[in-house]
């Protein structure tokens, strides 16, 4: 197996138990790894009402500040650019309330930041 291909199956994996996590807490998976041109969300999740982009970060030692640290602007920004592409897609841009989570996994423990940041432009 590549690196690549490693390290793709160990994000599934972390995806996986993150979307497990999720749904033990109610929430209902919309799509796993949504992709356009301006980049990836890894889960896109009902909460209720709204609908929630979920980053998932993982990393095996906390060294460099952990998995939640790897979140920074510039993949904030990403994100929002993709979650704007998915809620003009489906046509939901004016009907439906949306936030953005974390789900930050550092070794075996787990971390769950609901509304991480702002939509960013």
């Amino acid at each position: 197996m590549s690196e690549e291909e490693n390290r793709r199956s160990t994000g599934t994996f972390y995806e996986e138990k993150a979307a497990e996590y999720l749904k033990g807490l109610g929430m209902e998976i919309v799509c796993r790894n949504f992709r356009c041109r301006f980049g990836e969300i890894d889960l896109v999740a009902k909460d209720g009402d709204v609908l929630v982009f979920v980053e998932v970060k993982y990393r095996k030692k906390a060294s460099a500040g952990g998995a939640l640290c790897q979140v920074g602007y510039r993949k904030q920004r990403t994100i929002s650019r993709v979650a704007l592409f998915y809620l003009t897609r489906y046509g939901l841009y004016d009907r439906t309330a949306c936030r953005f989570d974390v789900v930050g996994i550092t070794g075996e423990e787990l971390v769950h930041i609901k509304d991480a940041f702002e939509f960013h432009r």
